[in-house]
């Protein structure tokens, strides 16, 4: 027990982010950050929501990202719902829709924030064996339990399901809420979006900080039928009415409409993925298919911690676990075609 802490908090084991290195400079490719600078038109927003009217509270109802979302995904502002980044929307959905007597039902392998919110929020959780090439198992999904979460891509694998296996957990678990995180989603996979106007037990959930470049500014946002959304204002309501500033508003609402600029930068990391994937296959490595913006990889001689080692050392960051399974593997975002030779050469020189 730490001295003043509540027995509660003291019992926790908090969320590990990425390293965000101070002092020496590192190619950073273990926080799946845009290698390319956000949209000008984000840019360009953010410097002028940056001035006196800083000195009033922002919009509590952050209308005119809300607007500009629902305008490009065809729904009514009432469907969507914007905070401080898809980890707090997610924070809120948990607390809104999971009740502490039934369990939350999740992949074992997946984004390692789930597992932190049930602990936080007293509920109970069921994790699910991963299929033997780290595909979700769907099956032990469906049905018997207190809710979904599952994300889409699968982080750290990168693994996609289609939108009709989506739609699959949505019937079999028609009593409870499918939340579907979709960090990733805008890197070659099938938003579950279009199917919220038949579930009413959908939330989807969104980020600006991967494709639209924005990890800086902390936005993301849900979409879902408007009971739904109701649940989440009623949580943001009773902790901070003021989840998203006027500058984030600003560039959020301005990054969703330029939606050529969007289309550019995803093509760009999905080109290199693919190159840097496929030189990956040829030197050897075990790479899992990914749709997302980073890659998941193996190599069948070397362990995964000396290969992480290594590569910092050759001032190049990656993701490693040290959980039964996935030990051996690496987290590789995907950077500048430059930062993926340098990748490349490191990795020639380590096994």
């Amino acid at each position: 027990m730490k001295p003043f802490w509540s027995a509660r908090i003291s019992a926790l084991t908090p969320y590990t982010p990425g390293e965000q290195p101070r002092g020496r400079q590192f190619i950073k490719l273990n926080t799946n950050e845009c290698p390319y600078p956000p949209s000008p038109w984000a840019l360009d927003a953010i410097r002028a929501a940056a001035g006196d009217s800083l000195r009033l509270y922002p919009d509590p109802e952050c209308t005119e990202p809300r607007a500009a979302i629902a305008r490009r995904e065809g729904l009514d502002i009432e469907q969507v719902f914007c905070g401080n980044g898809s980890d707090e929307v997610l924070a809120f959905a948990f607390q809104a829709f999971f009740d502490p007597d039934k369990d939350v039902v999740f992949p074992r392998i997946t984004y390692s924030f789930y597992p932190v919110y049930t602990d936080f929020f007293g509920l109970k959780r069921r994790e699910a064996p991963m299929n033997p090439d780290f595909s979700d198992p769907i099956d032990l999904l469906c049905g018997n339990n207190g809710g979904v979460v599952l994300a889409n891509p699968n982080a750290p694998t990168g693994i996609a399901v289609p939108r009709d296996t989506v739609e699959l957990l949505l019937r079999a678990n028609p009593d409870v809420v499918v939340i579907v995180d979709e960090a990733y989603v805008d890197f070659g996979a099938e938003s579950a979006a279009p199917l919220i106007a038949r579930y009413p037990n959908l939330l989807v959930v969104q980020t600006a900080s991967k494709s639209r470049a924005l990890a800086g500014l902390r936005t993301g946002w849900a979409m879902g039928q408007t009971h739904l959304i109701e649940g989440l204002r009623c949580v943001r309501d009773c902790t901070n009415s003021y989840t998203l500033d006027r500058p984030a508003q600003a560039g959020l609402a301005a990054a969703i409409g330029d939606e050529d600029y969007f289309q550019s930068i995803c093509r760009r990391v999905m080109d290199t993925r693919e190159r840097t994937a496929g030189a990956l296959t040829q030197r050897g490595f075990t790479v899992l298919p990914s749709q997302a913006n980073f890659l998941f990889l193996r190599h069948p001689e070397r362990p995964g911690r000396a290969l992480a080692d290594g590569l910092r050392e050759r001032g190049i960051l990656v993701r490693r676990w040290d959980i039964p399974g996935i030990e051996d593997w690496l987290r590789v975002s995907i950077g500048t075609d430059g930062d993926m030779d340098a990748l490349l050469i490191a990795l020639n020189s380590l096994t």
